[in-house]
């Protein structure tokens, strides 16, 4: 099933010339959903994305689900602004700076934000560290952070990892603490709220990471309850584990004791309980629980099997369960072979190596890359920068994005519609981004490259190919008004504080 989040039916006009006043989205009517609630679940979190050698991380592949709106409350017309326009400025960004460069420099800013989807395979969205009071948050595309695939409240194991580059963390992993987005999104999957903030813990490095462990899991009646056990520890990599096997565990028990079961043993396992018997021994009693079998043979029987040697009076077969040995008497030899035998409780385990990970704290978000300041209520048809790790093919085929890398677009943005989404009050840019990667990417009005801050002012949510040439063309995004900046509010002045 094809899930890319394409645009249809995209339609753009003039911002509409009579502005609707309605008052910001209160904060207590800002719907909110926690996404790891204690120190030991971000930590797992975190080991989760780190252990394996970073393998989640490196192995995820691009979020392309697509958004099914079902909204009852849809404005009409163009996006307008409810209040007057706002700005909240960047971190570091409090004082306006003259400096000016001619290049267009990457925001430290812009990273990936990895979850585990629905299909229950790890992912990843563009993401972006704005200012907060605790410099601790984060923006992307509301269905980034929110399960409209599977209905469930939100995507599991939520991190954002700024300046990403084929698994390396140049600044620490952040794990997501508590995610917040507009209620028509949350219940009807608005495509015009189709935004997010995500407040996130300290970022941490592994410090180790090496199987240095012994693991051993608990005892198993049976095979198949163990063989479950291997496989969950194998899908779950929240820690880590190498070299899992199942090894019998056998109990000795008196013969007759209820469940036990009489085998066949080789002589290192029935000499493992009577140690003290010599393996032609036959006046000592064995152990209860264990014994021997001893029948006479012919000569020939004696000499036929496997490892029989030539001048030897006593050899055992190649699996060790059968002694055959001579005893010299008045009239010459006679021949026997003896085997052996133990009546145990037969369970199962789970042996192997347990990765252990440290952690070390790198401090909040905001300190390490900055943060970008947030714009409202902003009038339609300025210039901005849009940088994201777009990846996939255009209709056509054709890949012009990895994803690898941090990307940029310019245009100025323009009013749209979605029909397809049900989204009536969108802006869009000229760009040639495709949909797969880039949701989330970041928006940025009044950008200096000097500084690599601006004011974010809307994120990717999907793409469109509009003059139908099988190449995407345009962007859109949410338009960013009061009821925004309510959203972003009711994030902005929560503590995170660290994990480790």
């Amino acid at each position: 099933m094809k899930r890319t989040f394409i645009v249809g039916g995209i339609s753009a006009g003039l911002l509409a010339s009579a502005l609707v006043s309605a008052p910001a989205q209160a904060a207590d009517e800002v719907p909110s959903v926690i996404l790891a609630n204690t120190n030991l679940a971000a930590q797992q979190v975190a080991k989760f994305w780190l252990g394996e050698f970073k393998a989640n991380l490196i192995g995820a592949t691009p979020y392309d689900v697509e958004t099914k709106v079902v909204a009852k409350h849809i404005s009409t017309g163009g996006p307008a602004a409810d209040s007057k326009p706002g700005v909240i400025p960047a971190i570091g960004d409090e004082k306006k700076s003259s400096s000016k460069s001619k290049n267009v420099n990457l925001p430290k800013t812009s990273g990936k934000v990895f979850f585990i989807g629905a299909d229950g395979d790890p992912h990843w969205c563009t993401g972006t560290s704005v200012q907060s009071a605790y410099r601790n948050l984060v923006a992307t595309a509301g269905h980034c952070v929110y399960d409209t695939e599977s209905n469930a409240a939100t995507l599991d194991k939520w991190v954002f990892v700024p300046g990403y580059y084929q698994g390396k963390t140049p600044w620490g992993i952040y794990v997501g603490k508590q995610g917040f987005t507009h209620y028509d999104f949350d219940v009807y999957e608005d495509g015009d709220r189709d935004y997010a903030f995500v407040t996130v813990y300290n970022g941490v490095i592994p410090t180790s990471a090496a199987f240095d462990k012994d693991y051993e899991s608990k005892v198993y009646p049976t095979k198949a309850l163990a063989d479950a056990e291997k496989a969950r520890l194998e899908a779950d990599k929240t820690t880590g584990y190498s070299n899992l096997e199942v090894v019998e565990v056998r109990t000795l028990k008196p013969v007759g004791t209820p469940g036990s079961q009489k085998l066949a043993a080789d002589w290192t396992e029935f000499h493992k309980y009577n140690p003290y018997i010599d393996p032609e021994d036959t006046w000592k009693n064995p152990v209860s629980g264990t014994g021997f079998d001893t029948k006479e043979i012919s000569d020939d029987e004696f000499r036929a099997p496997p490892g029989h040697q030539a001048d030897g009076s006593w050899y055992f077969s190649p699996d060790k369960k059968t002694l055959y040995f001579s005893k010299r008497d008045g009239r010459g030899y006679d021949y026997f072979k003896r085997t052996f035998w133990v009546n145990i409780d037969l369970d199962y385990k789970v042996v192997g190596k347990l990765l252990s990970i440290g952690l070390k704290d790198v401090g909040r978000l905001g300190d390490n890359v900055g943060g970008q300041g947030l714009a409202y209520n902003q009038k339609v048809g300025k210039p901005v920068f849009v940088f994201g790790y777009p990846s996939g093919s255009h209709p056509d085929g054709n890949y012009a994005f990895s994803g690898k890398t941090l990307k940029w677009a310019y245009g100025k943005t323009f009013a749209a519609s979605a029909s397809a989404i049900k989204a009536e009050e969108l802006i869009g840019i000229k760009s040639s981004f495709t949909g797969e990667g880039s949701i989330g990417s970041s928006w940025l009005l009044n950008y200096k490259s000097a500084r690599r801050l601006g004011y974010l002012n809307g994120v990717t949510i999907g793409v469109s190919d509009t003059d139908k040439n099988n190449r995407y063309d345009t962007s859109v995004s949410p338009y960013f008004d009061g009821e925004t900046y309510g959203v972003y509010s009711a994030a902005k002045n929560l503590w995170s504080g660290r994990i480790v």
